[in-house]
């Protein structure tokens, strides 16, 4: 017969969440909000990290300033929450203090693309051995749904109320244009493809970049008169998915389609394996 205390016992540990030791559960509920994929995307990272085999102890994640910057705040690892734009010089220091750390920078397109637009290009060029995981939700979401760099030409935002009269960035072909040795993009409906190509970018040495897309219902949604489940539907309905595209072709528009995959990966020496085959030749005659 079983008791009380057990039937308790059994029923706690039916309810543990698989990802319970990656979070800190202290902090939950989280603040996104009802129709945000970046929960999705959240779990996608953490699924990633306990699948590629990381040493947990030696890995850390960064993250900025916006909705997506939120998540290193729930992650059970060294984790730190920076200021806007700067996740990641901020990682970068955290790479150059201690090269054996593996480090993850999980954060948002106004983040990472608007005012912290000239870090990325940069570690790009220099390789760095870092993660970059951008979610994509075409606004400043949590600042008010101001337009930002990857706000869509004639989107509504709270800062061009009747139309964005700009061109959005491109972000894989701008990673590409700036050196980036891992490149993939992925919508929160992929989940599977998702866990898989966030897992090689983890596990890849240089410069990894992911752009995961996600609906921001509130403050994207709602002034564009786009409701989540549509924006899903999009997502569903208009992706294809184009391993080793062209840079140049990989689009993301409800007419010629919005391109998927992992679309470049190559090897090359890290910003930290050039600077110490450069800058220290006692390291060359230690290591031959």
């Amino acid at each position: 017969m079983t008791t009380k205390s057990n039937a308790q016992s059994v029923g706690e540990k039916q309810a543990q969440h698989p990802l319970d030791d990656l979070l800190r559960t202290d902090r939950i509920p989280h603040i996104w909000c009802p129709g945000c994929g970046i929960g999705t995307a959240f779990a996608a990272t953490l699924t990633a990290i306990k699948d590629s085999g990381l040493d947990l102890e030696h890995t850390a994640m960064v993250s900025g300033i916006g909705c997506s910057g939120r998540g290193a705040g729930y992650a059970k690892l060294d984790s730190y929450h920076t200021t806007h734009g700067r996740a990641i010089p901020f990682a970068t220091g955290l790479k150059l203090a201690n090269p054996k750390l593996n480090v993850v920078v999980f954060s948002g397109d106004g983040d990472l693309f608007a005012i912290g637009g000239n870090h990325f290009i940069h570690a790009a060029r220099r390789n760095m051995d870092l993660t970059v995981i951008c979610v994509n939700n075409l606004t400043y979401g949590m600042t008010g749904g101001q337009v930002a760099a990857t706000t869509p030409h004639l989107a509504k935002t709270t800062t061009t109320p009747v139309g964005n009269p700009e061109s959005p960035f491109n972000l894989p072909l701008l990673a590409y244009a700036s050196g980036a040795t891992f490149i993939a993009r992925w919508t929160i409906m992929h989940g599977r493809d998702m866990v898989e190509s966030l897992t090689e970018a983890l596990l890849h040495r240089g410069f990894s970049f992911v752009e995961i897309l996600s609906p921001c219902p509130i403050n994207y949604g709602r002034r564009n008169k786009e409701r989540p489940l549509e924006t899903l539907k999009l997502y569903e309905e208009k992706s294809i998915i184009k391993n080793k595209a062209n840079p140049l072709e990989i689009t993301m528009d409800a007419e010629k389609g919005i391109v998927l995959g992992n679309f470049h990966k190559e090897s090359r020496p890290s910003c930290i394996e050039s600077y110490d085959r450069t800058c220290r030749p006692d390291f060359l005659e230690q290591s031959s």
